[in-house]
């Protein structure tokens, strides 16, 4: 942008939240990025070069550099979240300014404007740290999955995280229901189902039924609705965004969205009752969701019966073993009376779902984490042995 100053309208003074940084002089660049800033409901500032206000580099949450105004930049401060952005594939120079400038990415444009976008949008949303993502699938039908997924959820969410609870299983009658808030105003699945590119975090959250401090999204009444696997990724990346803890239900046949939600999680939890037929029922189970979850395991629903105890249970199914859930007393009248699954703290789901979330949320604190942000291979690496040795 030669010859710019600070009237142009493009540039604003001083560093605010969620506004990246454009840093170029190359007019053609600073209208495609302008555009893809559009694109994403993100405002940006803009310099030629290296802002002269203090903190205004330190402070953007993104800085998007021109291949042209490398040179501008010299002693600048080594940052996270600096992209290099040019448009010569052949321009082999690119990498080498990258190293000096410490960017953490090289981005050609066109090609790579899908990508930028969502990053864009990630820092205009505030996106930090992703939200351990649990997914609970039962090992047969009626081994208390759903359930179980309903106390993970209302545990996570009394520890005072940001929690989000997803029905993944249309059959299932609802989420909501199980939670006692059917009648609650927001959106349900059908809403979402033609959902396509990139859904916003907060609008998602915002949209759904609020119950007991948790947002749910659930199925409705009506007619079933078939979610393809790219409104399936738009919702579950959307609820990931917001950081803390996203619980999925999920069903026991894996169609082409429910194998999109399987990619998406963290840890697995295959809940088997203690039986030797539901044991033989969730080795097919495990076959086919261990193609997909990295890291699956077992949950054994006791009383443990028929001479199977809960760590043979999981060398059967040669799966790691999350621990033993003892039958909840009284858990039908509670429903009854209004008490979702988990809201009794001395029960046995709620003693699991604390013992999970300490292993699988450490680092206790705020609803939303606001770490630096994660790429999904390091959120799931971190989520390796999320809830061994916890027992109900």
């Amino acid at each position: 942008m030669t010859g710019s100053t600070p009237s142009d309208p493009r540039q604003v003074a001083g560093a605010q939240p969620g506004r990246p940084l454009i840093v170029t002089e190359d007019e053609g660049l600073l209208d495609d990025l302008l555009r893809l800033c559009a694109a994403a409901g993100a405002e940006p500032e803009v310099a030629p070069g290296m802002p002269a206000e203090r903190g205004r580099w330190e402070g953007a949450p993104l800085v998007l550099v021109g291949d042209d105004a490398v040179h501008r930049l010299h002693g600048a401060v080594r940052r996270e979240g600096v992209l290099l952005i040019g448009r010569d594939l052949d321009d082999h120079e690119v990498w080498r300014q990258a190293v000096g400038i410490g960017a953490d990415h090289v981005l050609h444009l066109p090609d790579a404007e899908a990508w930028l976008v969502d990053r864009i949008a990630d820092a205009a949303e505030g996106v930090g740290r992703q939200a351990v993502t649990v997914g609970v699938i039962g090992g047969r039908g009626g081994a208390g999955a759903s359930t179980l997924a309903c106390a993970l959820a209302l545990g996570a969410a009394r520890s005072g995280r940001r929690t989000m609870l997803i029905d993944g299983d249309p059959l299932g009658g609802g989420l909501d229901v199980l939670l006692g808030g059917e009648a609650a105003e927001g959106l349900r699945w059908p809403a979402f189902a033609e959902s396509r590119g990139r859904v916003g975090g907060g609008a998602l959250e915002e949209s759904l039924p609020e119950l007991h401090s948790l947002r749910v999204l659930s199925w409705d009444r009506g007619e079933s609705v078939v979610v393809p696997p790219e409104a399936m990724r738009a919702v579950l990346s959307a609820a990931r965004r917001r950081g803390g803890a996203v619980v999925v239900d999920l069903p026991r046949r894996v169609d082409d969205g429910v194998a999109e939600a399987l990619t998406q999680l963290d840890v697995g939890l295959l809940v088997v009752p203690a039986e030797l037929r539901a044991v033989a029922a969730a080795h097919r189970v495990a076959s086919s969701v261990g193609l997909v979850v990295r890291d699956l395991r077992v949950v054994v629903r006791g009383p443990c019966g028929s001479g199977l105890d809960d760590e043979e249970i999981a060398r059967l199914l040669d799966l790691p073993l999350a621990g033993e859930l003892a039958a909840e007393p009284g858990l039908l009248g509670a429903f009854g009376a209004g008490a979702p699954p988990g809201s009794n703290v001395k029960g046995p789901l709620a003693t699991f779902s604390s013992r999970f979330w300490a292993q699988a949320l450490p680092d206790a604190g705020a609803a939303s984490a606001t770490g630096g942000e994660r790429s999904r291979r390091a959120s799931a690496g971190s989520a390796t042995g999320l809830g061994r040795g916890v027992t109900g």
